[in-house]
């Protein structure tokens, strides 16, 4: 029988991916199975080995993806096997989250399980929104409440009415279909009609809102406002505050999709977090090194040849790779290095080499009229990038005359995450990418805003959709960012 493995109940928090915990996230970086609720942000999928099973094992309002007795069945099953195992929760495992029977079944089939906290969405929706659960001279006490039991003849706790009459925050959870209902039980209870409320959606949830008015007039307010399940319920008098300077920047609100590389997506995140939009990544890229069968002595030979490279990764593969099979640098004298663009020649510039050639344009194409232009010939050219890159850039050179080497340093492998929503722009970083999203999801929505890094990007999504999209006027995130601000 195959040695029992553990199984580690992670909250994730609630919203952005980077809410998690440090020990949450380092759990799932080496896991060896995941089972994830429907909230949580899908990027933090993409931090998963992509060797390691995935389940989801979500649950919405009226809709179950799993039962709970399934998922206890799988936790028990895959601890089972051997396996090192995340169950990934939104919030906190052990509020409301199901956590606890979910432990209880795993002891009792004698599986090691450990818990990780989460930031609960009980303070953390409600903090994003600006309003504090308790407050020195509003409220001294917060309580969590379920909106939705078995129990009890309208589905709400028999205790409500005692809960009625406390000072305190009364938060309630999974309660949106009842907000009528708790706000007549709660007035009937003596709680004045005027108590302000409050219904928050936020976190992970896909129509954000935030509705503020009284026990009196809440649940129709939140009505016309569209309010859309899983949302927050508030009441006490700290729902009428608000803590939170309203998002500020050209792009404040905006919801931005991303494909592309773990590169990419920093790079770009962090400009559109500074503009104030809310990044969220729909296709993960990542890198895989490939075996490079590259004679690494002929690079300090003295003879003039010259090393392409097409992208960051591909700069920081070739040094990693240098490094592996302890070439020395100052021997690369005869080397000359050219960039495809801007990003690539600042990844260079971080190893200690300027590039002697970089177009303006950061496409293949120009890159191989500049060369064209500059290399004299007879010197060799060694294409260093990815597996599967567009064969333009080898096929100019070689028309023109160069002996041309190609050399894959690594592969990029696409990991569908989410389709971007009506209403989000969704930016791509690569024709690849395009392609990957593609396959994935279908054609983006009429409602979302497309935006392509570059034109042989912008080709591409051309050929899966008749529905007009933006060109970033310049490849790089700056141009990505600029092309955003005018849609």
């Amino acid at each position: 029988m195959a040695e029992t493995g553990c199984v580690y109940l992670v909250g994730a928090g609630c919203g952005a991916a980077d809410l998690i915990t440090l020990r949450g996230l380092r759990l799932l970086q080496i896991c060896e199975a995941v089972v994830y609720d429907d909230l949580i942000d899908p990027a933090l999928l993409a931090q998963v080995p992509l060797s390691a099973e995935r389940y989801c094992a979500g649950k919405r309002a009226g809709r179950h993806s799993m039962p709970q007795p399934e998922i206890n069945e799988l936790l028990v099953r895959l601890g089972q096997s051997g396996k090192q195992v995340v169950r990934l929760k939104g919030g906190d495992p052990f509020v409301f989250g199901r956590g606890g029977e979910e432990f209880l079944a795993l002891r009792e089939a004698g599986i090691r399980c450990q818990v990780v906290p989460g930031i609960s969405s009980s303070i953390a929706v409600p903090g994003a929104a600006g309003i504090p659960v308790t407050h020195r001279r509003a409220a001294r006490s917060f309580h969590v409440i379920t909106g939705h039991t078995a129990d009890g003849t309208d589905g709400l706790p028999e205790d409500l009415d005692t809960l009625a009459r406390l000072n305190g925050t009364l938060v309630f959870l999974m309660g949106l279909g009842a907000l009528e209902t708790i706000a007549a039980r709660l007035m009937a209870a003596g709680k004045p009609a005027d108590t302000p409320a409050a219904v928050v959606s936020g976190g992970n949830a896909p129509h954000p809102a935030t509705v503020r008015g009284t026990l009196a007039d809440i649940a129709a307010r939140t009505r016309a406002a569209g309010v859309q399940a899983p949302a927050v319920i508030l009441v006490g008098q700290t729902a009428a505050l608000e803590l939170a300077d309203p998002p500020a920047g050209p792009l404040a609100g905006q919801r931005v999709g991303l494909v592309g590389t773990d590169t990419f997506v920093d790079r770009l995140g962090e400009k559109l977090t500074a503009a104030g939009a809310e990044p969220r990544l729909c296709v993960a890229a990542r890198t895989e090194a490939l075996p490079v069968s590259l004679d690494w002595e002929s690079l300090t030979d003295g003879t003039p040849r010259w090393l392409v490279l097409t992208s960051v990764n591909g700069v920081e593969r070739l040094f990693a790779l240098l490094r592996e099979n302890r070439v020395d640098l100052r021997k690369l004298a005869g080397c000359r290095f050219a960039a495809i663009g801007p990003a690539t020649a600042a990844a260079l510039a971080a190893q200690g080499i300027q590039p002697d050639l970089c177009p303006a344009t950061a496409t293949g194409e120009e890159l191989g009229r500049l060369l064209i232009a500059s290399v004299p010939a007879g010197q060799p050219i060694l294409l260093l990038r990815a597996e599967n890159s567009t064969p333009l850039l080898h096929t100019m050179l070689r028309e023109a005359g160069y002996p041309v080497e190609e050399h894959s340093l690594y592969r990029t492998v696409y990991q569908p995450l989410r389709p971007a929503q009506e209403g989000e722009a969704l930016v791509f970083g690569s024709a690849a990418g395009v392609r990957a999203y593609a396959e994935a999801f279908g054609a983006p929505g009429a409602g979302v805003k497309c935006v392509c890094i570059g034109p042989v990007t912008a080709a591409e999504l051309a050929r899966h959709t008749a529905a007009p999209f933006a060109t970033a006027p310049n490849i790089s995130a700056d141009g990505i960012l600029a092309c955003l601000e005018t849609l």
